[in-house]
């Protein structure tokens, strides 16, 4: 027969692990509604996006909740579910919406050849900032909004870039 002693550290253990694991499942809870619903965090690394983003790393704060995430407008910078690989996730310029007609250098490093497109229903044309340096709409063609993962709003890292992210590059020349 169990000692009284030995019976209530059991009942205090359980009771510790039932509040533990109700932690646990409201914060879990918490943070998938935050990242599935409202916003999450992105790091963006390459020379792609120079010069809005330091070829070293950013940390972006990237949102989902407003209609411009699910229906971006020209200039927007947007994280991707990539066409070609459905595991990276690269940052991109939205440069053409539905119905846009947008000429473009398909490889600006080996030839001058240009092509243009109309932006179909549904789809976004996304660009690399630095256009000699980008896999993007030129390489794989529009991207379907379903494919838009989340709309950049901040840079939260390097700290002395901290803020909203800044005009386009064609603005910044005007």
């Amino acid at each position: 027969m169990a000692s009284p002693s030995s019976s209530s550290f059991w009942s205090i253990a359980s009771r510790q692990a039932m509040n533990s694991g109700l932690f646990i499942t409201k914060l879990y809870c918490f943070l998938h509604v935050t990242t599935n619903y409202l916003g999450f965090m992105a790091y963006a690394y390459g020379p792609s996006m120079i010069p809005t983003l330091h070829p070293s790393g950013n940390v972006l704060l990237a949102e989902r909740i407003s209609k411009r995430y699910q229906k971006p407008s020209r200039g927007d910078i947007v994280v991707i579910r990539s066409p070609e690989n459905p595991n990276k996730t690269p940052i991109k310029r939205v440069i053409g919406i539905e119905g846009d007609c947008i000429s473009f250098v398909v490889d600006p490093l080996k030839s001058e050849k240009s092509q243009t497109i109309v932006v179909p229903k549904g789809h976004v044309f996304v660009q690399g900032d630095y256009t000699h340096n980008s896999r993007d709409s030129r390489t794989f063609g529009p991207v379907p909004y379903g494919l838009i993962q989340g709309r950049m709003l901040w840079r939260v890292w390097p700290f002395q870039d901290f803020g909203p992210l800044g005009p386009t590059p064609s603005e910044l020349t005007n």
